[in-house]
């Protein structure tokens, strides 16, 4: 089984110089409070294509022979991937075709067909994706460049833990995104590494987080071998993936600390702290190491970095995943309600919400419908409140006032 040292992270960081941008590590007062000690952020959604995966697509198109460029490469991708591959190969002097999925979003794709890739379209999920790429490898001998299970793409990624080491050296705990584990296997093997030629005792924890309906490493890692789960639907699409590599996985389990699981909810709430309280734009995959933090705080010491590993996220799905977190956080309400069928009942209902100090973002009115009785309609709203005390507070003075409410 191969394996990523340290000195193979160093390597790998000497052909990045000029090419991956150092990204900032910002302190994050919101998240420091909640954990009780210095919190920071690395924004590799700061980075060339808008993720970290640049790193790991240079170093691992740079070490081919030319004999092997000249033949050029072949990936993947529902997005971050495809981007670091087409720039890399692009830098490279190296043709890059990329298999996406049907309904990749638009701006990904463009991104992609931007840095100079021949982009196809075989099929919706990415499994299509992958079939398809090994197909094109084996017909014309292109070099299939995998997301995540090759030495040389862990050590570009694991660059990434020497900038953390020399921009935090106290660091404590690192937590960051897990898809097939090629980001943190690689981060782990760089800090542990690193830190022992430093001969820091205490070591560093890593703690890596996977969203709960895409999560093969629990499973994986209780039985000892990479397993494939299915992957259920996650706005975390990013790191939807149904099996640990063999490479990364025996990485995780001797480098990894834990591997934790995130809900949608955390997810989404995490993506909305990160717009709010930080100025930075993460798609749902790159703020899960932010959820991780959300929900299992008890297991991070600080201080503590963790990982924004992407930034692409389509302004559509933006809008979608904000009202998801709005929700969560009981600062966005759907609400049916039920009133007499009479005039000034919807005027004298709305009166109501404007003295509680909501805004009505949105009103369906409907009068007739066979789970009305006559004399009644029913209002579908859209509001937005000062948070989940405000939200409770609005409802139970709304059914004070004899409404009947449904909340969706």
């Amino acid at each position: 089984m191969s394996t990523v040292s340290v000195d193979d992270v160093r390597a790998a960081r000497d052909l990045l110089r000029g090419v991956a941008v150092p990204t900032p590590l910002i302190p994050s007062r919101v998240l420091s409070e909640l954990l009780g000690g210095p919190v920071l952020l690395k924004c590799e959604n700061l980075q060339r294509t808008g993720s970290f995966k640049i790193r790991g697509a240079y170093v691992r198109i740079a070490r081919l022979s030319d004999a092997e460029r000249a033949r050029g490469v072949v990936a993947a991708s529902a997005g971050n991937h495809a981007q670091g591959v087409a720039l890399a190969a692009s830098m490279l002097g190296c043709a890059s075709t990329v298999f996406m999925p049907v309904g990749a979003p638009l701006p990904k794709i463009a991104a992609t067909k931007g840095y100079g890739a021949r982009v196809l379209f075989p099929g919706p999920t990415v499994d299509d994706c992958l079939v398809a790429a090994r197909r094109h490898a084996d017909e014309t001998g292109a070099v299939f460049i995998h997301p995540f299970d090759h030495p040389d793409v862990v050590a570009g990624q694991a660059t990434i833990g020497l900038e953390i080491l020399e921009q935090c050296p106290d660091v404590a705990t690192v937590v960051g995104a897990v898809g097939g584990g090629g980001l943190m296997s690689g981060v782990a093997a760089a800090l542990k590494g690193a830190a022992k030629d430093l001969g820091r005792d205490a070591g560093i924890k890593v703690i890596g987080a996977q969203a709960k309906r895409a999560a093969a490493f629990p499973p994986s890692l209780a039985a000892g071998r990479p397993t494939r789960v299915e992957v259920q639907p996650t706005m975390a699409d990013g790191i939807a993936v149904g099996r640990p590599g063999d490479l990364t996985y025996a990485l995780v389990t001797d480098l990894v600390d834990a591997v934790v699981t995130v809900t949608e909810e955390s997810i989404s709430q995490a993506l909305l702290l990160c717009l709010e309280r930080a100025k930075q734009v993460v798609e749902p995959a790159g703020a899960a190491g932010v959820a991780a933090l959300l929900e299992h705080s008890y297991a991070v010491k600080p201080p503590a970095v963790v990982l924004l590993s992407g930034g692409n996220i389509d302004p559509l799905l933006l809008s979608k995943v904000l009202r998801h977190g709005l929700a969560g956080a009981g600062r966005y309400l759907v609400v049916r309600c039920r009133l007499k069928d009479r005039p000034g009942a919807l005027v004298t209902l709305l009166g109501e919400l404007a003295e509680l100090g909501v805004n009505v973002l949105d009103v369906m009115h409907e009068r007739v419908a066979a789970r009305l009785h006559v004399e009644e309609a029913e209002v579908l709203m859209h509001l937005e409140t000062r948070g989940a005390d405000h939200s409770e507070d609005v409802i139970g003075r709304l059914r004070e006032k004899g409404y009947t409410l449904t909340l969706s």
